[in-house]
């Protein structure tokens, strides 16, 4: 006898966003082959992928394909309905200008306050808190990061079991600091990006540079005096800035660096192993959201999601941050008819049109964004993958813009303007202050960070199977029909005040799935 459940998954299924798209997908593991005939009688004369568009009705050349009630792109010739849409029958609309832009039009319903909710987490002296903690030793220049990378191991196999109540030791490594044009105007990007990661909460305002001393950028313009927190009250009000500079005199050998960094190490180890956990409001998350490795089912079930979970957030007080400009840059009309103010519309605009001209002077455009494995997974095209995309930022009002690299300032629902580069846009979130990470992903991808927590969302049941051990929530369940989003969202929402507590680690932690920070750097390199 057959299982009926197994009979359930075998019939064919398939998904539309809205009543007006007249295309849906795929929604069958494997996929489905020709000669399919769907619930609605519709018969398949393609064999269609999981994830890839049926047409329900015929197209004409130039006639618009409809998902997500807008056109993701016209017909460049005429499809029966029943085909297979791909991204070679489909071409793009052009972006959507930055002028006659509804601001600030959408008023939403205030969302009813969610009180009540808690976890633990480490109090730092200017009122952020810590899902965390973690000594981060900031690097001035790539030239130290082989003997810093050396300390680090020595630190952790010597000195850290010493000192049971710090999580980790982390090399705040990356590529900059010198061979750059270090006063060109942009140069300010990647500058504050690395001075603000060295304040994130998770690392206790506990500020340790290792600096080269000949490079460019200099320890003192990185954190200038009065930059950096004091977090506890034995360190000295105004104490200097503690550096090891390689170069100096006083160095005699490869070893003593290391026994340099390792004392000076011990100092802060002291003072963040005096800190214990203790009962905060959710409203001190500071969560950083973004989707890698998308696929068609990112916009129908994980991010659907985590936008739940945005505004469950959101109504707990806490900070929320969505990015990754060219994959929102297709929904500007949405997002600033979203702004809680017109200051607030005007400054995504602004960011929208400071990145339109980097791409610009880079013969690109937003089109460049789409990967071949977005394409394999059923996105056609980046204005199909922005509208899946920017459904994770929720329903709330937006009430604030950062430019790249600053550090976040308000509560609520924020566009922090970064490159949709995974590495990139979690480098820049670190940056504004983010102290827990929500990451989807439907092609796959083992991403971590070592400075941050980092939740993540498959898209698909079949990926949350075949990688249990990385996937951390399966929202597949919604396409499954055995979860809903907002018991999804629910189930997210108990997940991130678990992890940010320490009961309960990631996927990502527990293998140490730690990719490298990437600084943003659109000034020039000399």
């Amino acid at each position: 006898m057959s299982d009926p459940a197994e009979s359930v998954a075998r019939a064919p299924l398939t998904i539309r966003m809205q009543e007006r798209d007249n295309v849906a997908i795929v929604a069958n593991h494997g996929g489905l082959p020709a000669g399919t005939v769907l619930p609605g009688g519709l018969v398949l004369r393609d064999k269609v992928p999981q994830g890839h568009k049926v047409a329900l009705v015929d197209f004409a050349r130039d006639d618009a394909v409809v998902r997500y009630g807008i056109p993701i792109g016209f017909a460049v010739e005429a499809i029966a309905a029943g085909s297979w849409v791909h991204e070679r029958l489909l071409k793009m609309p052009d972006a959507r200008g930055l002028d006659q832009l509804p601001i600030a039009t959408v008023k939403p319903a205030p969302l009813p306050a969610l009180e009540g909710y808690t976890f633990e987490g480490y109090r730092n002296a200017n009122g952020s808190v810590g899902t965390r903690n973690i000594l981060a030793i900031t690097q001035t220049v790539q030239c130290v990061a082989g003997v810093t990378d050396f300390a680090v191991r020595r630190i952790k196999s010597e000195l850290l079991p010493l000192y049971p109540h710090v999580d980790d030791v982390v090399a705040l490594a990356h590529g900059y600091g010198c061979g750059v044009a270090i006063d060109a105007p942009d140069a300010v990007v990647p500058i504050r990006t690395l001075r603000n990661i060295s304040l994130n909460p998770n690392f206790g305002g506990e500020v340790m540079v290792v600096s080269l001393g000949c490079e460019k950028l200099q320890p003192e313009r990185l954190l200038p005096p009065g930059s950096f927190a004091i977090v506890d009250a034995r360190q000295p009000e105004g104490e200097a800035l503690d550096v090891v500079c390689l170069q100096d005199d006083a160095h005699v050998g490869f070893m003593s660096m290391v026994e340099s960094i390792l004392r000076q190490a011990r100092v802060h180890l002291e003072r963040l192993n005096a800190r214990r956990r203790e009962t905060v409001p959710a409203s001190a998350l500071v969560v950083g959201v973004q989707c890698g490795g998308s696929d068609a089912f990112s916009g129908v079930t994980a991010n659907p999601a985590v936008g739940f979970c945005t505004d469950l957030l959101v109504r707990a007080g806490a900070s929320v941050m969505f990015s990754e400009t060219t994959e929102v840059r297709d929904g500007i009309d949405q997002l600033t008819a979203r702004a809680s103010t017109p200051a607030v519309a005007e400054a995504m605009i602004r960011e929208m049109a400071w990145y339109d001209a980097y791409l610009q002077r880079g013969s690109a455009d937003r089109s460049a964004n789409t990967t071949p494995g977005n394409k394999k997974g059923g996105l056609s095209n980046i204005v199909e993958k922005a509208m899946g995309s920017i459904v994770k930022s929720g329903t709330a009002a937006i009430t604030g813009v950062l430019a790249p690299g600053e550090k976040l300032q308000t509560r609520g629902l924020t566009y922090a303007a970064t490159p949709a580069s995974d590495f990139i846009c979690g480098t820049l979130q670190l940056a504004a202050g983010m102290n827990l990470h929500v990451f989807t992903t439907g092609r796959g991808t083992p991403y971590g960070l070592a400075e941050c927590p980092v939740i993540k969302v498959a898209t698909r049941t079949d990926l949350a199977r075949r990688w249990h051990d990385l996937m951390d929530v399966n929202a597949g369940k919604i396409a499954d029909g055995t979860a809903t989003i907002e018991e999804t969202g629910w189930e997210l929402f108990h997940l991130m005040l678990e992890v940010a507590s320490g009961r309960k680690k990631t996927w990502a932690e527990h293998w140490k799935l730690h990719n490298a920070l990437v600084l943003f750097n659109p000034a020039p390199v000399t």
